[in-house]
């Protein structure tokens, strides 16, 4: 089962703006959630199967770790082979991190050395979890804070890399790579160009801060018009994909976030131009 994401824009969709979703159905093309906050069932499934009716959706993971030390965890993946299997998104995705050691789970996305064997541990969990589920996965670029000794390729080349050996699909976080660039002064446009357009099957962008001289991936405020401009050159170079707005702090009103969602437009049908609109 391939992804099958609109070629439209996307909205993330998280718990305060559930209800007025609901009410008011708005113009979206198609929303992403975080697969672990419908892991429990209850209401918050049974509204998410609501809007299941009227909208693709893409399960977004955040807590399974595929860069993890050991093995995966059982449950967790046998608790998102349920969720899909009930909702049968249009895409699965997870993170290129690791968030879990000796017992002790981080609220956060920690990035994977690129050192030496990197691939073949990657490339056993994403083959195990594609397994499990029947299906090829996203695989989604970090934010990194700090560079490691002894890498061996760019995030860019692992990530192609994982995708010509297990057959899943990349999902491109334009954000991210701009915020690696100016935290470890990488080339955002230089990785944008060792990823094969064939390969991509979903964009994210999403707002940064900075903190005590740091960019750090808040997904917090309005998308910058640095990472507009990225977005406009990664649909020059790749043509259409699904490009998806993704909010998690400081989230506002939904009319908001959806007029910010709405400025994408722009971007999407006159990528050689460049605009941000009001970003």
């Amino acid at each position: 089962m391939k992804t099958t994401l609109p070629q439209l824009r996307g909205l993330g969709l998280r718990s305060p703006h559930l209800p007025t979703v609901l009410e008011t159905r708005p113009d979206v093309g198609w929303w992403e959630v975080h697969s672990e906050n419908y892991f429990g069932g209850g209401q918050a499934l049974a509204q998410l199967m609501q809007i299941r009716r009227d909208y693709p959706l893409s399960l977004h993971g955040v807590g399974l770790g595929l860069g993890r030390l050991g093995e995966l965890d059982d449950r967790h993946l046998a608790q998102l082979k349920q969720l899909a299997e009930r909702v049968e998104p249009a895409a699965i995705s997870e993170h290129l991190a690791w968030n879990h050691f000796a017992g002790r789970y981080f609220n956060d996305l920690l990035p994977v050395p690129r050192v030496q064997g990197v691939v073949e541990h990657l490339a056993s969990h994403i083959v195990q979890v594609q397994d499990a589920l029947q299906r090829p996965i996203l695989i989604e670029n970090v934010s990194a804070y700090v560079g490691f000794a002894d890498e061996i390729m760019s995030e860019a080349e692992l990530m192609v890399e994982l995708a010509r050996r297990t057959g899943c699909g990349l999902l491109v976080d334009v954000n991210n790579f701009y915020v690696n660039t100016l935290n470890l002064g990488l080339d955002a446009e230089a990785e944008l160009a060792r990823i094969p357009g064939t390969l991509v099957e979903e964009i994210h962008i999403a707002g940064f801060e900075w903190f005590e001289g740091t960019a750090v991936d808040t997904h917090g405020t309005a998308v910058s018009a640095e990472v507009c401009q990225l977005l406009g050159s990664a649909l020059q170079r790749w043509g259409h994909k699904p490009v998806l707005l993704e909010r998690d702090t400081q989230l506002g009103s939904f009319a908001e976030l959806h007029q910010e969602y709405m400025q994408l437009e722009q971007i999407i049908k006159s990528p050689q131009a460049n605009t941000c609109g009001v970003y």
